[in-house]
Formats: structure tokens, sequence, C-alpha cells
């Protein structure tokens, strides 16, 4: 069955979300569409960046994602769809797809879009979401482009002995997600003993889950996505640490004996 998601910065207070499901039923009245979320912080392109990426490799491949946040997008008013490890995304040129694809789309092109339109992921995104759906040639969407809006992902400082990264995300659990992947620690650990550094706290071990510490002791893990991971058993550890987005992480490995 052909399969549409759906991931907005629109809240759950407003009629936005069910204008744009009513667009893609009547565009397309046999394709399941699957909500992501629609509580992306207001134009948080980074937070829906991160959500995103978090989980649309779990679709099959050919799924179409429609990305609404933010999705005025800028005063140009350009919206581009792209193909992208076999799944399309469709979004407004604000940054976001850029970052999503490291600005290495498979094939992109620019969607019509005339006039400035007060809704334009019911009236542009969804329409072009709906006909990719239902096995719509990409290239008849409008003449391909090569020009995106780019943003660039904060990178890991790495050295010899230490992984300088970054809180990327803060969860509804409070958990402080970084961009410090299991493969950077890997690499640059050689099994060596380290310690994590984040605010005030230190921890020398990576757990297997929240649940390895007592409740209310910090604890690292690793994500599904095999990104490190900082919480608190039973606490929010944003709050009670008051570490927020882009909190410095370190990890010191110590040189082997």
């Amino acid at each position: 069955m052909p399969l549409i998601t759906f991931l907005s910065d629109f809240g759950y207070t407003d009629h936005y979300v069910a204008a744009v499901k009513a667009s893609l039923l009547k565009n397309a009245p046999q394709v399941q569409v699957i909500d992501i979320s629609h509580a992306i912080e207001p134009f948080n392109i980074v937070h829906g960046v991160h959500v995103l990426q978090s989980v649309f490799r779990d679709f099959p491949e050919g799924t179409v994602h429609l990305v609404a946040v933010d999705s005025q997008g800028t005063r140009e008013g350009r919206f581009h769809a792209i193909k992208f490890q076999g799944h399309y995304f469709l979004a407004a040129d604000n940054g976001i797809l850029s970052l999503l694809t490291e600005s290495r789309p498979d094939y992109m092109v620019e969607l019509p879009a005339q006039d400035l339109l007060a809704h334009p992921a019911k009236d542009i995104l969804a329409p072009a979401a709906a006909f990719l759906a239902q096995g719509g040639d990409l290239k008849e969407l409008g003449p391909e482009s090569h020009v995106m809006r780019e943003l660039l992902n904060r990178q890991l400082r790495l050295s010899d002995h230490q992984i300088t990264g970054h809180v990327i995300h803060v969860d509804h659990y409070g958990n402080l997600i970084t961009d410090i992947s299991r493969d950077s620690i890997d690499a640059i650990g050689h099994g060596r003993q380290f310690k994590i550094r984040f605010g005030r706290e230190t921890v020398d071990q990576i757990s297997a889950n929240f649940n390895a510490v007592d409740e209310g002791d910090c604890v690292c893990v690793f994500t599904s996505q095999n990104y490190l991971s900082i919480g608190i058993n039973k606490g929010h550890a944003s709050e009670l640490l008051g570490l927020y987005f882009d909190a410095r992480v370190d990890i010191s490995f110590f040189p082997v004996a």
C-alpha cells in the first residue's frame, strides 16, 4: 500500500493538520497517511530534521514524506521535492532538506508555486505528495533543480584522545541526544577507558539502558540510531542538569599504559 508520512510544526489545537490531510485524501483516497509528529517546535527545522532522520529509514523505500516544518519557507517562496536513499521528501526551501541530505539529494525538482499561499503545505506539498504516492514520476512535478538553501550540520571535533560534540535534541523525557555516534567512539577509543563530561557531571561507562543505574543517577546510553544519549533514570536530565540544545559534551580517553 502506498504510504505518505506527515511531519509538521502545526500542533494539535488548530485545523492545519486536518486541512492537509483533507487535501491528501481528496487527491489520493487510497493512500495511507502516517503521522510522525505535529509537535515539532514552531519553525525549528533542526528539531524536525532530528525526528525525521530518526525514523524515515524504518519505512519502506518509496515512501513519500511530507515535511511541513516552517512550511512558509523563505521570501523567495521555493518548494522542492527530492529523492534520497530510496525515499521521497517534499518541503519548503528553508534548509531542512539540505540538513537531511547534507546537500546531496539523488534528484531534486522545484515545485510550481506562482503565488505565496497562506497554506502551502495543503495547496502545494500535499497534491505533489499524493501524485508521488500513486506512482507518479518525480520528474513530472517540476523542472530539475540544483539550487537549495544550504545549512550545515555542526561537526564533531576529533583528536587522538578526545571527542567534542553537542546536544542536538532534548526529547520528551528530557534526555539529551548528542551528535556523538557509536562509530566515532569506536574509531577514537579503540576500547580504551574514558570519561564523558557534560556540565558538572561525568560518567565513565555507556549502559545498555536507563535502568542500569539507580533512580536519580546520570546514565549514558546509545539511541536506536546509535547516537550517545545522556539521561537521568526517572528524571528530566535537561532541567535537572541545566543543559539544553547545543550544550557541549566531551569524551576523554585515557592513554594506553
